[in-house]
């Protein structure tokens, strides 16, 4: 089959629940796009969605919005999928994962039949599993499949950082890394505010206690969503202003640095499984890693961290595809 040249302002959505629909909505408020197709198994609701939003097309930028079938993504810069069974109250990222991988063994071979050729940007949780799995059935480079990570999870920290401080949080320059989940760790030693170390800055704004406000703010960030998902059964708006900062690094060439979720190469010794780590995004995906000051507890972590998904992987018998 030939290779079709990519049409680099049009993306497609695969699933249309909370998260793909929101991940929607942001991407047609960007102004990145000029063609956006949305496929789901239920046809009513991507038509439903691609109606409502396309309605608000007089007050945005013009944008050609529709439902489609995998045929359409041949030609689309980003293929986003945010298609899967969605985390329940009292449920881990995790204890999603027989459901949702069986849903990329379907999804992602169809991909694989249209040659696609674009960035694969991996949404539905388990993400670093999914990720992993796409990588595995896609057939496309690593660079071209990767996962939105921790990239909501730093922006969490920076977030819950910026209230602690009285800060912008766009001052705040911090990572979460490793697992998007219960094992991710707050890279707290390479922690800064526009370059002061973040101790010093703490202290600057009278705040001494710094174990403990580290402690209870990483708990926090780790606890967020299923302190959403207690609330409101589900989180989406966080994850898709996520996405949409993802596609504009990719569109725009941006080579931003973000801590998405790749298939690891060694860096700290950790090889085939997937996990968050920074890296420099541009239009072909992920360029390269950028190498984070780590201490001896935060890199025993993240080898810990790549320990638990390593488990997960081995029990799904992805190899066999």
């Amino acid at each position: 089959m030939v290779t079709v040249e990519k049409n680099v302002r049009k993306v497609a959505i695969i699933g249309c629940g909370f998260v793909g629909a929101a991940s929607a909505f942001a991407l047609m408020e960007s102004g990145l796009f000029s063609e956006m197709v949305l496929i789901d198994a239920d046809r009513n609701r991507a038509e439903g969605e691609a109606l409502d939003i396309s309605h608000g097309m007089p007050f945005a930028k013009p944008m050609k919005i529709y439902a489609g079938d995998y045929d359409d993504i041949i030609d689309a810069a980003m293929v986003i999928v945010t298609a899967g069974a969605g985390q329940k109250p009292g449920e881990t990222r995790l204890d999603l994962v027989k459901k949702n991988v069986a849903i990329f063994k379907s999804i992602i071979p169809e991909i694989r039949k249209r040659n696609y050729n674009g960035v694969l940007l991996i949404v539905a949780n388990p993400v670093d599993i999914l990720t992993y799995t796409a990588a595995k059935l896609s057939g496309l480079p690593n660079n071209q499949v990767f996962g939105s990570g921790t990239v909501l999870d730093s922006a969490r920290l920076k977030y819950q950082l910026g209230e602690h401080l009285g800060v912008d949080s766009r001052s705040v320059h911090a990572f979460v890394i490793g697992e998007h989940g219960d094992s991710e760790i707050a890279a707290w030693s390479s922690v800064n505010v526009s370059g002061v170390p973040l101790n010093r800055f703490c202290e600057m704004r009278g705040h001494y206690e710094h174990a403990k406000a580290m402690q209870k703010i990483a708990d926090d960030v780790k606890n967020s969503a299923y302190e959403i998902i207690e609330k409101k059964k589900a989180t989406y708006y966080g994850i898709a202003m996520s996405v949409r900062r993802i596609c504009e690094a990719v569109i725009l060439d941006q080579k931003s640095v973000l801590p998405v979720s790749t298939v690891q190469q060694g860096m700290f010794g950790i090889r085939d499984v997937a996990l968050s780590m920074p890296a420099i995004v541009g239009k072909h995906g992920v360029e390269t890693q950028v190498p984070i000051s780590l201490n001896g507890e935060e890199t025993a972590a993240l080898l810990q961290s790549a320990n638990t998904l390593k488990d997960v992987i081995a029990s799904l018998d992805l190899e066999s595809e």
